[in-house]
């Protein structure tokens, strides 16, 4: 708030293009930063991994702005912005209750509202049309296989318009680099700071172009992955998933672009708060858990497994599984009470001997352990998370 008032104190004078945008604009920021540094030292006070806040980069971010619930109005398809007026909206507000703000946000050419509204809890959560136990394995080849049987495929948007984003963004490209010959400068050579290009209107239109392609594939992606999680939540009273290092598997060159083409941190961040809203019980299984390795009906594990070996055939029972429906058994049953025979520790590299009993409906406490130490030189003790939904 002190650096607020100097910036107040100043702001006119330093920066007169600020009285063409509507003040609050420029003072949500602030509240922005009080947040993300008070975040930073409880961080740290927390022994958590913190990260200082970042200034953003003009054209690198997403293009919004705050108002106030104070400063705007609806009624019906329309919306009274400060500085911009009356506005046409495709649909009215779907939630009635306290307004507490809005954003406004601009993707490719497309402009929304995101209007903020406290509304009772009979109005906010959704009631489930199905009360079973599901485990769910989320991969590439399958973006989601269930412990039922199902296999999920995702409609890989970025595969399918891969062609047409190298021709925009190529076209973009040269434009760019002729721009940079007409005002002189060396082709490939980088902009000296604070020069600024003249853009034509061709320039303008590939990189709208390109924008809306990039929009286009972008909501194919989080429109399958709504479906999906809303569907897993309104079905099922526990859904199971693995606690994956997203970040970690986007180092990997070779498989960064079909990774980052399923949305696989997209799925995590939407379950979390759909299980809330649906009361649903959301169980995360300990990274370190080897769901893949384990058989489903013994218990077996299978310590030589490769990540190019799709089926593979349990020693001691002889019965063949597929990869990944095999894994989403064994996450279902880590929601079950049948689960503590199959995690108990046994010669087997910490899985249970002998058959395990047939899984039931009752949803139970998971928190037990993945065995002793195996070849990937994990602790002998590593508990499952629970989320608190």
């Amino acid at each position: 708030m002190a650096l607020k008032k100097q910036f107040n104190a100043i702001k006119y004078e330093r920066y007169p293009w600020l009285r063409d945008i509507h003040r609050d604009a420029h003072a949500q920021p602030f509240t922005h930063l009080g947040k993300a540094w008070a975040t930073f030292f409880s961080d740290l006070k927390a022994g958590k991994q913190a990260h200082e806040p970042r200034f953003k980069k003009k054209g690198r971010c997403l293009d919004s702005f705050y108002v106030a619930n104070d400063k705007f109005s609806l009624d019906g398809k329309s919306i009274r912005l400060p500085k911009s007026g009356t506005v046409a909206m495709t649909e009215t507000l779907r939630f009635e209750g306290r307004i507490l703000g809005a954003t406004v946000s601009r993707t490719a050419d497309r402009w929304f509202v995101a209007v903020q509204v406290d509304v009772p809890g009979h109005q906010a959560l959704r009631r489930r049309s199905g009360h079973g136990t599901v485990g769910v394995d989320l991969g590439i080849k399958s973006a989601a296989t269930l412990s039922n049987g199902e296999s999920i495929q995702a409609p890989r948007p970025l595969k399918g318009a891969l062609r047409r984003l190298k021709i925009r963004s190529r076209r973009l490209s040269r434009q760019l680099e002729a721009a940079k010959i007409a005002a002189g400068l060396n082709p490939g050579a980088r902009l000296p700071k604070g020069t600024q290009l003249p853009v034509s209107n061709n320039r303008r239109k590939s990189a709208a172009s390109l924008a809306r392609l990039h929009a286009r594939i972008a909501n194919l992606r989080a429109d399958f992955t709504h479906q999906l999680t809303t569907r897993l939540c309104r079905e099922n009273q526990a859904v199971v998933i693995e606690d994956l290092n997203v970040r970690g598997m986007l180092a990997n060159d070779r498989l960064a672009r079909a990774i980052g083409d399923v949305g696989l941190g997209m799925f995590r961040q939407q379950m979390n708060y759909k299980a809330q809203r649906y009361g649903t019980r959301l169980v995360v299984a300990d990274r370190w858990y080897p769901s893949s390795w384990l058989c489903s009906v013994c218990g077996w594990k299978y310590e030589a497994l490769t990540l190019s070996e799709r089926t593979w055939a349990c020693a001691d029972c002889g019965t063949h599984h597929d990869r990944e429906h095999n894994a989403a058994r064994n996450l279902e049953r880590l929601a079950t009470a049948t689960a503590l025979p199959v995690a108990s520790p046994a010669g087997n590299g910490g899985a249970a001997a002998g058959r395990v009993p047939a899984v039931v409906g009752k949803v139970t406490p998971v928190s037990h352990e993945c065995g002793q130490q195996g070849a990937s030189g994990q602790e002998e003790r590593c508990e499952h998370l629970c989320s608190p939904f």
